[in-house]
């Protein structure tokens, strides 16, 4: 059975609930507004960080409505994340279709991002929990603050692990750290078992980021995006910042400051990801995220009892590390 199969044993029906909740959430009777929802609804995806948290929540008890319409706002929230996201970077795909931006315009994806975003409010006020409002109310501050925080990082001429840590916390791992807590509080889980919870989503975020990041430098049509895209977009990520600071090359690091303000060739990315992989980038990389799926995995030995829920969990982690988009 594949990692997608196992992960969605034992929350099957639950997880059709929240499909149908999430599709509802996204209908309109009005024209433009009813063609831009149709839109995003379709490019669906694997609903990785729904999935979550219905496993989470029959973890520490049971998928309540509580839970599916937690599950429902917080999607709705990464949902209109990704479209404004994609106004920010002005970028013209996501998940291999046309983005809002580049279907309508700049306007069109602001006020539907805006729209998906209280919509998401109207959701999660439905679970009548003053925890999960304040998680998710938080959860958008983070993101937003991510966001701001990867800006103005351009005009730091320190290039560290822990600036780069620090992003993705608030970015990716912040999602996923949501996701874990808000299943288990939804499910009525103890304090201690939701900052376990919690703990164990933002180890999982991090180690998606990595994998994503890891894939920048290597060219696959099956990844969806060329080598050295996010330098071209002047992120500098785990693998190169290892490098750089093993080394303290300073023809590389002259390069990757041109690459933090965006003033870079593609001749000298592609120079930057050859020193990368000339000088362990990759292979730390790697380690570390190793490294924190070992404590994901300390948590499911600990904290998940029901052998269903287990080898979901196991095969979510497996999946993350192991794919190949």
């Amino acid at each position: 059975m594949d990692h997608l199969s196992l992960i969605k044993q034992p929350i099957f029906g639950e997880l059709d609930d929240f499909v149908s909740l999430f599709n509802q959430s996204l209908s309109h009777d009005d024209g433009m507004l009813a063609q831009v929802l149709t839109h995003i609804r379709q490019r669906g995806g694997k609903r990785m960080r729904p999935m979550l948290i219905l496993l989470m929540a029959k973890n520490f008890g049971r998928v309540s409505g509580t839970t599916l319409h937690a599950a429902v706002g917080l999607e709705l929230l990464h949902t209109a994340s990704l479209v404004h996201d994609d106004v920010v970077d002005e970028s013209s795909e996501r998940r291999g279709q046309a983005s809002v931006n580049a279907l309508y315009d700049n306007k069109v994806s602001v006020l539907v991002g805006d729209f998906i975003l209280s919509t998401a409010l109207l959701y999660v006020s439905k679970t009548h929990s003053e925890a999960i409002v304040r998680r998710l109310s938080e959860l958008g501050r983070t993101l937003s603050d991510g966001e701001i925080l990867q800006l103005t990082n351009i005009q730091n001429k320190e290039i560290t692990e822990e600036a780069y840590y620090e992003i993705i916390r608030r970015k990716t791992a912040a999602l996923f750290e949501a996701c874990a807590a808000i299943g288990a509080e939804s499910a009525g889980a103890r304090h201690e078992d939701v900052e376990a919870a919690k703990q164990f989503g933002q180890n999982l975020g991090i180690i998606f980021q990595i994998r994503d990041d890891i894939f920048d430098y290597y060219d696959s049509k099956e990844i969806g995006k060329p080598t050295g895209n996010d330098m071209l977009e002047g992120k500098l990520t785990l693998p190169v910042i290892h490098a750089l600071n093993a080394t303290c090359d300073a023809d590389m690091l002259a390069i990757a400051r041109k690459v933090k303000v965006r003033e870079v060739s593609q001749a000298e990315i592609d120079r930057l990801v050859a020193f990368t992989k000339a000088n362990g980038g990759i292979e730390y990389a790697d380690q570390q995220m190793w490294s924190f799926h070992a404590d994901c995995m300390r948590f499911i030995d600990e904290r998940v009892e029901d052998s269903a829920i287990k080898m979901a969990l196991k095969a979510y982690l497996d999946f993350v590390i192991e794919r190949k988009s």
